[in-house]
């Protein structure tokens, strides 16, 4: 089969971890990589074929945050691939995070700390901007630049003789306080990233309702608290060393403190081996490590309104014909 993983730029972080994860496996899998450039992608096939050398391991230059970049690639994998069995949907940003310390001292005081420490909630925003599109960025990289490639590759996932799946990297951040369905690019709040991974939960659920009929599968993961470089840069990197051992310990109590990659590409595995037919469409998986550090996989439902699902569905339709007519000159 053939699989296409989004990964960001990095040779590094829960999408190196998967990619080697998989061959380990399946070596047969042909393994496509998407990156923002070509040096990394490359990079990053290095460091693949260095631990599975006789691996079938291709390239594919995308950057999620530009629609053109989108178009360019989704074209490219058209002319290279008859069908794609697997898409994971990783690639994610969380521009200028700043920490609330004084909500997370009132967290101690109240005896909430430990699901903000898990969640984020309350002690986490980011500061957006527009990118070159005209989009929110974090909802284009996120979000729609995901979504635009799936509409864009829907020839090679749906009507296949095996279904195809889609897995979408979320998080315990996505939370419904932080999306509004009058703002879902998130421009008017300081939580871009969690409501972007709750449009992402959203859009996983319609697209089940949407495509499952013609073989398309879709499913979503949080890879837990993983240390990555979007994480390091949430703090200075003294504040890391000094917290790492307290994290270690707080594994014990918090099971999504996953902590390394390979451990936060579990639930993406273990999803890999699963009978899509069989999963439910409403759950989100997280990746789990205990305190000894043993992985398993934790489903949980989704606290997601279908109806809002389907009226965010149509919104990101109107929003993908009025995108495609600015770049009609990159389509088929």
């Amino acid at each position: 089969w053939a699989g296409l993983s989004l990964t960001p730029s990095r040779c590094s972080g829960v999408g190196l971890a998967l990619c080697q994860r998989l061959l380990e496996e399946d070596g047969r899998i042909h393994l496509c990589i998407a990156c923002r450039n070509e040096q990394k992608s490359e990079a990053t096939r290095d460091l693949i074929l260095a631990t599975h050398p006789a691996a079938q391991v291709s390239t594919v230059e995308v950057d999620l945050g530009n629609l053109a970049s989108i178009l360019r690639a989704a074209r490219e994998l058209r002319c290279r691939f008859q069908r794609l069995d697997f898409i994971y949907l990783n690639a994610g940003i969380m521009p200028n995070p700043h920490v609330n310390f004084k909500a997370l001292w009132h967290g101690l005081l109240t005896g909430k700390v430990l699901h903000m420490l898990t969640t984020a909630e309350g002690i986490m925003t980011q500061t957006d901007r527009l990118n070159g599109d005209g989009l929110q960025e974090v909802f284009a990289t996120n979000l729609f630049g995901h979504f635009m490639l799936v509409r864009q590759l829907q020839s090679l996932l749906c009507g296949n003789e095996k279904p195809s799946r889609l897995i979408w990297t979320s998080s315990s951040n996505a939370r419904e306080s932080a999306f509004s369905l009058s703002d879902y690019q998130h421009a008017k709040g300081q939580e871009s990233y969690s409501s972007s991974k709750y449009a992402t939960d959203l859009t996983s659920v319609v697209l089940n309702r949407k495509f499952n009929g013609q073989g398309l599968y879709s499913s979503v993961v949080c890879p837990g608290l993983v240390m990555s470089n979007m994480t390091y840069r949430i703090l200075p990197v003294f504040l890391w060393k000094l917290l790492m051992p307290i994290m270690w310990l707080i594994r014990f109590f918090a099971k999504t403190y996953t902590l390394t990659p390979y451990n936060g590409a579990e639930a993406h595995v273990w999803l890999f081996k699963q009978k899509p037919e069989y999963l439910d469409s409403l759950v989100k998986y997280h990746s789990c490590t205990s305190g000894l550090g043993k992985c398993y996989v934790e489903p949980r439902k989704m606290d997601v309104d279908e109806d809002t699902a389907e009226k965010f569905y149509q919104e990101l339709l109107e929003l993908e014909e009025q995108t495609l007519k600015k770049y009609h000159d990159l389509l088929d």
